[in-house]
């Protein structure tokens, strides 16, 4: 049996709702109530972060980021971007290509300036090991929700390493 090539390319406004199937079929129809959807609240997604992979015409997989803050306890607001969800077709997870749409979306966060202070909820085994995510800043982050210590991740040269509240950013509009 052949396979088509997967392409990553740009999520589109029009795969809203394969997006959000998607999601379902990777993470559950209970996925709203995690921590990671409460950071986010209710902010957009960055467009220019937002990949599909598509195997055909059928997406496979998707990543989109968000614009969140850390509310710090001296009173500051330190801008960072929440990468994920990473969603991939439960028949397809382990053919590689959830690395493919992270690489994607850091590739386009450094091409847009948008990788000084990246962080995600992820394994830090494999987000360190390909990403260079590691929890040595987020020690002293809150979350409006549970979460396991170290699976909470950050990268980039603007990590704040301080005490505070992880909450969504609200972008300006374009």
């Amino acid at each position: 049996m052949t396979t088509s090539p997967i392409a990553i390319a740009p999520l589109d406004p029009a795969d809203d709702a394969d997006v959000e199937a998607l999601l379902d079929r990777a993470f559950g129809t209970g996925r709203h109530t995690r921590t990671a959807y409460k950071v986010r609240g209710d902010a957009q997604a960055i467009p220019e972060l937002g990949f599909a992979a598509r195997e055909d015409r059928t997406l496979i997989g998707s990543i989109q980021c968000w614009p969140i803050a850390l509310a710090r306890d001296d009173g500051t607001a330190h801008p960072l971007v929440m990468v994920g969800p990473v969603a991939v077709s439960p028949d397809r997870q382990r053919d590689g290509i959830g690395r493919r749409l992270v690489a994607r979306a850091l590739a386009a966060a450094a091409e847009h300036g948008l990788d000084g202070a990246l962080m995600l909820i992820g394994d830090p085994e494999y987000y360190g090991r390909f990403f260079g995510f590691s929890a040595e800043h987020t020690t002293g982050w809150r979350l409006p929700g549970p979460v396991e210590r170290h699976r909470l991740l950050a990268r980039g040269g603007d990590v704040p390493d301080a005490p505070g509240l992880l909450g969504p950013r609200h972008r300006a509009p374009a």
